[in-house]
């Protein structure tokens, strides 16, 4: 269950990093306050996960997630580009959190 809420936790991560930008530096209050709101919500998920799994294992799974949606919410919403030096990192980024993952059981 601690993957799960894990997992939940990070999506809402990437939502809370698309409402960032979304907000356009506050100046839009709805997107704003949804920022806040799904902020609060990913770090009183993150720490249900750390209840059971280890912080060294759960923040960085949790960060890797958010980083590698965020990269995607970039591209795909923002028009972001992928060059092969982000594509690299990003490939490292989901092989470390799936090391961790695995580390764990």
């Amino acid at each position: 269950m601690a993957w799960t809420i894990l997992m939940a936790a990070s999506v809402s991560e990437i939502i809370w990093t698309y409402t960032l930008k979304a907000s356009e530096g506050f100046t839009r209050p709805g997107i704003a306050v949804l920022n806040v709101a799904v902020m609060v919500l990913t770090t009183w998920l993150l720490s249900l996960a750390t209840k059971s799994l280890p912080l060294g294992t759960a923040y960085p799974v949790w960060t890797g997630v958010g980083i590698v949606g965020t990269v995607i919410v970039g591209m795909v919403v923002f028009g972001e580009e992928m060059n092969a030096v982000k594509a690299a990192a990003v490939a490292l980024i989901v092989a470390g959190a799936l090391l961790l993952m695995f580390a764990e059981g």
